[in-house]
């Protein structure tokens, strides 16, 4: 009986020692799992850390940033592991709701600032109005060639005052604002020259017997001249702006080419966003300083019914610009007007006259081919004469001109004094 008590023991002992070893083995796989889980934990932990901050410091700044700036995409999660978790769906619904409140501020400021300077154009555009009002009564009055010489290189700078204000003020929901009779393609490119500083850089070398429709003059006007402004200001003073008309069977074409430094690859996507005309613009996300040009050239052409592009390299190295007019906007030449027109010069020299105005936009046959007014009803008071061909002629000079615009403004104001019916039709 005695000899069992140690082998029982025995038994005993192996048996809780057997139960100890299963219980160490079980709780070092507890441990075990429990590491594993603590160190997943963790690098969530981490990984969410890292997402935070990733989205202050740099999703946030660059879904901001790419607002302002079409086109571009903001940058996704940090960590692939995160996404379809609940964490990256909550953190979808903060980015979400800061594109939301940011777009709305945006769209809140860029009212306020297109109303404050639609509000300011319109008070500019009013004084440029008042301002060539005096230029052409001081033009009537005075006609000392140095005076007349004068009051030319005024009254042009004066257009592009005006133009600049007109530009922006479409921009900011104005209308083109002014009513034109119907004008062939070559006086409507003329009437752009005519707006921009270095118009004695611009050469036209063709012409198409069509003419642009009333209601597309002045826009279309407009936008030429901003392109034409555009590739004088970003090519070399001695280099020339060429325009040629490209007939078509849907449409006509202006083709605008210069030797500038030319558009590249994000500066070109940009230019083609913009012409587009598809996408609302703010006029705080235009640059500092604001390049308005592509802008209004969209909304016109969006508005009217043309296509503009400059995703073509000219063949001097610079830019190609393509306004592209359809058939709709197009009307044929009247036949008496186009019997009586002449050959165009290598500047343009004439825009289309205003209807609603008594006086008409011209450049003056001269060395600097400045702008100047004239008299409407003159002009319809003068005998119908046949030109003869043009012979190459040398170039008057400035003083020369001048000279004989004093003359006709003498000529002119003995004529009303004697006439005074035809006063009342100019103004009518």
């Amino acid at each position: 009986m005695t000899s069992d008590i140690p082998e029982a023991a025995f038994w005993i002992v192996a048996a809780a020692a057997s139960i100890a070893l299963v219980l160490l083995v079980r709780q070092q796989r507890v441990v075990v799992a429990a590491k594993r889980r603590q160190a997943v934990l963790e690098a969530e932990l981490r990984a969410r850390d890292d997402e935070v901050g990733h989205l202050a410091g740099v999703r946030l700044p660059a879904m901001l940033e790419s607002s302002n700036r079409q086109g571009e995409s903001a940058p996704r999660l940090l960590r692939a592991e995160l996404s379809g978790t609940p964490f990256a769906q909550n953190v979808q619904k903060m980015t979400d709701l800061f594109i939301q409140s940011s777009e709305s501020a945006q769209k809140r400021a860029d009212q306020s600032a297109k109303a404050a300077l639609k509000a300011s154009m319109r008070a500019l555009q009013g004084l440029s109005n008042e301002q060539q009002l005096a230029i052409s009564e001081m033009q009537n009055a005075h006609d000392d060639p140095q005076v007349l010489h004068d009051l030319l290189e005024i009254d042009h700078m004066n257009s592009q005052f005006g133009r600049r204000a007109q530009a922006i003020a479409i921009l900011c929901g104005s209308w083109p604002g002014r009513q034109r009779a119907a004008a062939p393609l070559v006086d409507v490119i003329r009437g752009a020259t005519s707006r921009i500083r270095d118009y004695q850089r611009v050469q036209v070398q063709a012409q198409v017997d069509s003419a642009v429709i009333s209601r597309a003059v002045e826009p279309v006007v407009l936008a030429v001249a901003e392109l034409l402004d555009n590739a004088a200001r970003h090519s070399q003073p001695n280099t020339t702006v060429q325009v040629s008309l490209q007939p078509a069977h849907n449409g006509v074409s202006m083709v605008i080419d210069d030797a500038g430094v030319g558009l590249h690859g994000r500066e070109i996507q940009r230019a083609a966003a913009l012409l587009s005309g598809r996408h609302q613009v703010d006029v705080g996300r235009l640059g500092d300083p604001p390049q308005f040009g592509f802008a209004v050239i969209g909304l016109l052409a969006a508005r009217y019914g043309f296509g503009v592009s400059v995703d073509t390299q000219s063949p001097y190295g610079g830019v190609r610009a393509v306004v592209f007019l359809p058939s709709a906007l197009l009307a044929p030449v009247d036949a008496d007007e186009a019997a009586g027109r002449t050959s165009p010069p290598a500047v343009a020299s004439q825009p289309p006259q205003v209807t609603h105005h008594t006086w008409s936009e011209d450049l003056a046959d001269t060395a600097h081919r400045l702008p100047r007014r004239r008299r409407r009803a003159v002009a319809s008071l003068s005998p119908t004469v046949t030109q003869p061909e043009p012979s190459p002629v040398a170039a008057r000079s400035a003083s020369d001109a001048a000279t004989m615009l004093g003359a006709f403004s003498r000529g002119t104001r003995a004529g009303r004094g004697s006439t005074p019916d035809a006063e009342g039709m100019a103004d009518e």
